[in-house]
């Protein structure tokens, strides 16, 4: 569970995990929700997410995510492969980012990834990233990535007073009263 233990500015807070871990974020809304406070963050570095080639069942190369233990192996050689263009990969809370200005966004360096799950429609959602970088790592092909969405994170305070990332099981118990909150502080 990340909590936010520390606040330095008043429209920032920053997020932390079991393993000592920040992620800097902007606070983009403040809410009230069954008599707790809720916050929607977004990460202040650019997220990246790294991908493996592997091949599928039917000998198709396609991207995979990485587990944990494969990105502390590749971290060193990403680090260094974003370093070329500028960026500094970091071990952040919640997920990896990186510091430095991206590179302009081109229809040819995209990808769009469709996950396993499905829209409101019954349509397979997907998620489009910009392509940063590709590396080799133990004779597997790795892509480094960034969402073009943004990543946006749901907090609550928790009861010592702390930022406490929602869960995926408690964001689809409020999601609605979520999304009807944010909606009215759009209008």
């Amino acid at each position: 569970m990340a909590d936010a233990s520390q606040s330095f500015e008043e429209s920032a807070v920053v997020l932390s995990d079991e393993a000592g871990r920040f992620l800097p974020c902007q606070v983009e809304q403040r809410f009230e929700l069954n008599n707790e406070e809720y916050f929607l963050l977004l990460p202040i570095d650019s997220p990246i997410e790294i991908f493996v080639w592997q091949q599928d069942d039917s000998d198709e190369e396609v991207l995979m995510d990485i587990e944990e233990e494969e990105i502390d192996q590749i971290f060193l050689t990403a680090k260094a492969v974003l370093a070329e263009q500028n960026l500094i990969l970091q071990r952040s809370a919640i997920t990896l980012t990186a510091a430095g200005e991206l590179p302009e966004v081109e229809e040819d360096n995209c990808l769009t990834l469709e996950l396993d799950e499905v829209d409101e429609t019954g349509a397979p959602m997907t998620e489009e990233f910009q392509i940063l970088a590709t590396c080799f790592y133990d004779d597997e092909e790795y892509t480094l990535c960034t969402p073009l969405e943004p990543l946006l994170i749901f907090a609550h305070r928790g009861p010592q007073g702390t930022l406490e990332v929602v869960t995926p099981e408690e964001f689809q118990a409020i999601r609605g009263g979520l999304e009807e909150k944010l909606f009215d502080l759009l209008e």
